[in-house]
């Protein structure tokens, strides 16, 4: 943020009429988030990129030069602020940007964790840059829940060095999520010499707590974390407000949990005072078809919320956690001028005009600034390193064997885990029972069993997926150049389509194939390879629906029209296909993720979460 101490001598100057402001911004109704009130008839003075003066009459900041806005009686409002988002997700940040600012978002806190994962520290240092001079304010946090689990994982990450080392970035406000909280009540070494090296330097430590409650909650709050994004009901958040965390109510493309928490804050009539709202990530169909923080808030005043409580959690309270209400979250003298525009609070809160720092950024609605592309290193072009892969590297043998460079057998389902070989006296039986990762629902999973065919040379063969929704799906070392890789069976996709891939996962980046049979397995993972990065789909050994993720195989290059054409191409046609999932793209993202049970999938081997440990793809 630009500093004040230049200023300040001007600021007090205009506030006298000694020196005039830039503009003047008259009759509006001003969310008060201070008080609670809408004040009427209210006149805002700014002066360069801060507000100078706020009240009834600011005629005295009026010179020859200065600019005055009429506003007919329409509400104003600080910018709106996300305090939690994935934004290494679909697009670049330039693209996102506009985005953002057409529904009023003008603050961003940022939590790159799969960038880190793909590249480490290096890749956190360019994403930094490119999140600089850009017309929304975006603040960086250090990824803190990497590697999500030491025994299993396989991503990058930044250790304490690399993290102490941009702890006093001005870009830089604290460390994101720390989402495996066992590795806090069990005082994993790493994670508290983190977490007591960010309260060492009165950083923020962002928070995730799914799953956690009584004892081992209060022992995750006792580490200085005082924040979650994850409650879904009522109670999960009172209990979290009574310890004194701060909640962030999650609207974005994967969860929507403020319909179930809202109605019972009102009608306990709970203190909103720790209360945010935030998205933790949005697709590019979701922010086009509902929006951003502006829907929360609207849909937070449909539920019953007044105008102004809404409008105050979505901006004075998100830089009160912060430690940033000195510059930003309220209208107010010193204050930078961040300021929204409503024409008709009763039906939308997409804000008309939207000024950053004092300049106009959005007007009738439309971007009245150019963001041009970002431009990006070669290196970070060039992340997907699987080798080209064949559909006989995706069979699997009834021995579920292989043979390391000594001649022993090695289980697949171990961490050293690869091309999967028959032994020399496997036959097999005509069928075989398969363990299984079962989806019940996109991101949710479990352990069942299926039984398959297996041929007179010990493969085995997938029944018709059409009948038995069975599949195969494969995890690739796709950052490592390792060639290893998991094949394993999946149940519940639904549809017909031959396979469906994707190089972007939480937050393992292992490639993922689904697939129903292993040529368009083979065809989607070269395909992948081949473009450095995607999200694909292949039927009969043709491409059907691509859209390409040239940034570390995770974040498109394309405009934001292009990225949600493509978005929507990949839906329709697995739709077409027969899915039974609404957000079938969420399936491979989630399939690596460890800090969720039951079953994951990685290049390492399949994982039962809770018992710790890999899961044969063959069952014994």
């Amino acid at each position: 943020m630009p500093p004040v101490a230049n200023t300040i001598s001007d600021l007090i100057k205009v506030a006298m009429g000694r020196i005039p402001a830039d503009q003047i911004l008259e009759n509006c109704n001003l969310f008060s988030v201070y008080t609670g009130e809408t004040i009427p008839d209210t006149q805002i003075a700014i002066y360069k990129d801060r507000i100078a003066y706020v009240g009834p009459d600011a005629s005295h900041t009026h010179g020859p030069e200065t600019s005055t806005v009429d506003l007919n009686g329409r509400h104003v409002g600080p910018g709106f602020a996300d305090p939690h988002i994935h934004i290494d997700q679909f697009v670049m940040p330039s693209e996102f940007a506009g985005e953002a600012l057409l529904h009023g978002v003008t603050s961003l806190f940022s939590d790159p964790i799969d960038v880190v994962s793909v590249t480490g520290h290096k890749g956190f240092d360019e994403f930094l840059r490119l999140g600089r001079g850009l017309p929304v304010r975006i603040f960086q946090t250090v990824p803190g829940g990497l590697p999500v689990d030491p025994r299993f994982s396989n991503s990058c990450n930044m250790i304490v060095e690399e993290a102490e080392s941009v702890r006093n970035n001005p870009d830089v406000v604290g460390m994101g999520e720390i989402f495996s909280w066992t590795k806090v009540t069990d005082c994993d070494v790493r994670t508290i010499q983190s977490i007591y090296k960010m309260r060492e330097s009165d950083c923020i430590i962002n928070g995730h707590t799914a799953g956690a409650s009584g004892r081992k909650l209060g022992a995750y709050v006792a580490s200085g974390i005082i924040s979650c994004h994850e409650p879904i009901n009522f109670d999960q958040t009172i209990e979290r407000l009574r310890l004194g965390m701060w909640i962030m109510i999650r609207e974005g493309s994967i969860r929507r949990d403020l319909k179930h928490i809202v109605p019972r804050i009102l009608s306990d009539r709970t203190y909103l005072d720790r209360l945010m709202f935030c998205s933790d990530g949005l697709d590019p169909a979701s922010i086009r078809r509902h929006g951003h923080i502006d829907y929360c808030v609207q849909q937070a005043v449909e539920l019953g919320m007044r105008h102004v409580d809404a409008v105050t959690m979505a901006t004075r309270n998100v830089f009160d956690y912060y430690g940033m209400s000195r510059d930003l979250g309220v209208i107010a003298p010193g204050r930078l001028a961040d300021i929204l525009v409503f024409d008709d609070v009763q039906k939308s809160f997409r804000p008309s005009k939207v000024i950053v720092g004092g300049k106009t950024m959005v007007s009738d609605g439309r971007l009245t600034v150019r963001i041009p592309p970002s431009k990006i290193p070669q290196w970070i072009k060039q992340t997907v390193a699987t080798p080209e892969v064949h559909a006989r590297d995706f069979e699997i043998r009834s021995a579920v064997q292989r043979t390391d460079g000594g001649g022993d057998s090695v289980n697949q389902a171990g961490p050293d885990s690869g091309y999967c070989r028959q032994d020399a006296a496997a036959a097999g039986p005509d069928t075989i029972t398969a363990n299984t990762i079962v989806l019940k629902t996109e991101i949710v999973t479990g352990l069942g069993s299926a039984e398959i065919v297996v041929d007179g040379n010990g493969c085995t063969a997938l029944p018709s997926s059409a009948e038995s929704d069975v599949w195969k799906v494969a995890a690739l070392d796709r950052i490592g150049g390792t060639g290893r890789r998991c094949i394993g069976f999946l149940e519940g996709f639904g549809g017909s389509i031959g396979a469906f891939g994707s190089t972007w996962s939480f937050h393992e980046n292992d490639m993922i194939i689904i697939g129903s049979n292993d040529a368009d397995m083979a065809h989607v993972a070269n395909h992948l390879r081949q473009k450095q990065g995607g999200i694909a789909a292949s039927h009969n050994g043709r491409t059907v629906a691509s859209m390409p993720l040239q940034f570390a195989g995770i974040i498109s290059t394309a405009p934001f029209d292009r990225v949600l054409e493509e978005f929507g191409q990949i839906n329709r046609t697995l739709a077409d296909f027969g899915c039974r999932f609404e957000h079938p793209i969420l399936v491979p993202l989630f399939l690596p993720f460890l800090a969720l049970p039951s079953v994951r999938i990685t290049s390492g081997g399949i994982i039962d979460i809770k018992r710790g440990e890999y899961v044969n793809p063959i069952a014994a």
